[in-house]
Parts: C-alpha cells; sequence; structure tokens
C-alpha cells in the first residue's frame, strides 16, 4: 500500500492531503462468491447500509445461494424490502449459476478483462458492479469505477473537472494504482461528510 500511495503522491497532491486529514483508507475486502453479487446487485443506485439491511433480511430468512434465490417469490422478495427490477436481476444471477452458464469460482484465476466479459453478459451486472466485485473480491488493484456517484463528486471537488471524458483521460496516471486512488477518494467523501461504513 505505501507503494501505492507514494505514487499516488507524485502524481497528485492532493493524496497526501486526504491522509494528512483523515488518516490511511481502509481497503475493502469481501468474500468471493453468489452472496457478495447478491449484494452488490442491492448496492446499486442506493447506499450501502440501506442494501447491508435488505441483504441481512433476506439472510435470516433464508439461504442465499442460487437454488433458494432461484425459488424464492417474487411477492417474498417484495416482503423483504427487494424492488422487482433487483428481484429480477437476482434470480438472472442464480439461473445463469445453476445452468453452469456463469462459475463464480473460476473468476479468481482469469484477467479483470475476462471477468467483466462474464459477468457484463448478465443483465442487471453493469460495469459498476463488476468493478466493485473485481476491487473488493479479487484485489484487482488497477480499477477506478466512474459509475460511482461519490468518485466521480469527489473528483469533481478536488480537482474541479466535470466531464466523464477528461475525468477517464485524467485518472490514466494513476495507473497502475487506480483501485488506491479510489480507496483514498471514497476515505475523502466518506469522512468530510462523518458518514462511517463497513464494506
Amino acid at each position: 500500500m505505501q507503494e501505492a500511495i507514494d505514487f499516488l503522491s507524485t502524481k497528485n497532491p492532493i493524496f497526501q492531503e486526504i491522509i494528512k486529514k483523515y488518516g490511511l483508507p481502509p481497503i475493502p475486502k469481501r468474500p468471493q462468491g453468489f452472496e457478495t453479487l447478491v449484494l452488490l446487485i442491492l448496492e446499486q443506485q442506493v447506499s450501502i447500509d440501506s442494501a447491508k439491511a435488505t441483504f441481512l433480511k433476506i439472510k435470516a430468512y433464508t439461504t442465499c445461494n442460487p437454488e433458494t434465490m432461484s425459488i424464492v417469490s417474487d411477492e417474498e422478495f417484495r416482503t423483504l424490502g427487494v424492488s422487482r427490477q433487483k428481484t429480477k436481476y437476482i434470480k438472472i444471477l442464480a439461473e445463469a449459476v445453476l445452468n453452469k452458464e456463469l462459475d463464480i469460482e473460476s473468476l479468481a484465476s482469469k484477467s479483470a478483462k475476462q471477468v467483466r466479459e462474464e459477468l457484463i453478459k448478465l443483465k442487471g451486472i453493469g460495469n459498476w458492479t463488476v468493478d466493485i466485485y473485481l476491487m473488493f473480491c479479487l484485489q484487482e488493484l488497477d480499477l477506478i469505477p466512474l459509475g460511482d456517484i461519490a468518485v466521480v463528486n469527489t473528483i469533481k471537488e478536488l480537482l474541479d473537472i466535470h466531464d466523464k471524458n477528461e475525468m477517464e483521460i485524467h485518472v490514466e496516471q494513476w495507473s497502475p494504482y487506480r483501485s488506491y486512488a479510489t480507496y483514498l477518494l471514497w476515505h475523502y467523501y466518506l469522512n468530510k461528510r462523518n458518514r462511517k461504513i463497513t464494506y
């Protein structure tokens, strides 16, 4: 991590300022597998906390595995606080695993590009979900999810870059440690708002 921070600090002093003010960022880690992908679907476009609450309701109600998730009724999902759209996405994921279209175990031995190609085929899994899975579960070092509101807003605030294309070009200079840059940006975003989250 120190190597990544040293590198990023040479690219922009803002990273050193974040550390001075708020300390080192946590490095998010989550277990690989079906459960985490379900949690990530729940986290799309809502807060991590509210998604986690729904996820815990599902786990208290039944086992979160492909077999069970494929047979839980839409009505039951709705009672647990899952939207119709996300219910559909979870079922598509469960079916893909059961039909052997997706082998989640094998993702760990594939390149980030291959993982993206496999997961993106499933309706309901977009680039943001793939980015977070790669970063949190497969410890990919060089990703920045520019579909993440907190990342985009922090870049706008700290670097005064408001155009998505300009952002993409600018963040290339943080390679090969763009994931660490992301953790620092999130760290700033949350601390500035006095928010604590557990990944």
